[in-house]
């Protein structure tokens, strides 16, 4: 698939399979997160695998809308460091929205989807997944193949996008 047919088709998906994702395609997500651009290349993030469905269970209610990391058969944790100031945090919150979305583009050009969920309860987070100090977790993606069938065959024009002339301004906001 190429990148631009990934970007126009990727859909959030939440309903997956009972089927695990294999060994060599989860490796080939995270190495897609490992290789994503980073504010002055710091890379300040690792990857917690989360398969026990208990885990996944409890990590479902870190966040008001993580319910589909329970059935997901993987979850991937993103990692980061806890103590950093205002600009650390927002060039991490950065990173990681590219880490993200290329392990996203990666996985679904596999056939394999997911959705990104956002840790409301990071203490709760930090628990459940034995971070040492000094280590956060503030996103997760659940990751498996579609229950359902999805479309891949055509660009998601029917969802709800503003269209691009309305976002569009070219030198200063008036144009």
């Amino acid at each position: 698939m190429k990148t631009e047919k990934a970007i126009a088709t990727l859909r959030a998906i939440r309903g997956f399979k009972r089927k695990p994702v294999e060994p060599m395609r989860l490796a080939n997500i995270l190495e897609a997160g490992r290789r994503a651009p980073s504010s002055m290349n710091l890379q300040r993030w690792a990857f917690v695998v989360v398969r026990e469905p208990d885990r996944l269970a409890a990590l479902a209610g870190v966040g008001d809308y993580a319910d589909h990391l329970a059935k997901a058969p993987v979850a991937i944790a993103f990692i980061t460091p806890d103590s950093q100031t205002d600009w650390e945090r927002e060039s991490i919150a950065f990173d990681l929205g590219q880490c993200v979305q290329s392990m996203l583009l990666a996985a679904w050009e596999m056939g394999i989807g997911g959705c990104h969920a956002a840790v409301y309860d990071e203490p709760a987070a930090r628990r459940i997944l034995g971070l040492p100090e000094g280590m956060r977790c503030d996103y997760l993606i659940s990751l498996g193949y579609p229950k359902t069938p999805v479309a891949t065959d055509r660009a998601r024009d029917k969802v709800d996008r503003h269209p691009l002339a309305d976002l569009r301004h070219d030198e200063t906001w008036s144009g």
